[in-house]
């Protein structure tokens, strides 16, 4: 995935949960959405690790 897109990704998930109202969304779709989120994060610090060098001892 490229840089641009990844972020691009992310900030529209962000946005997303951002705007809804928790209190109307099922929790099983809540719960789904948080995950799909958290795997975009790692996505992206993964991308960000291999850009930088970073690597884990």
């Amino acid at each position: 995935m490229e840089w641009g897109l990844a972020m691009g990704e992310l900030s529209a998930a962000i946005d997303h949960l951002d705007i809804e109202d928790v209190s109307e969304i099922p929790r099983m779709q809540l719960a789904e959405q948080l995950i799909e989120l958290h795997w975009q994060m790692a996505r992206l610090q993964a991308q960000i690790a291999r850009r930088t060098g970073v690597r884990l001892p």
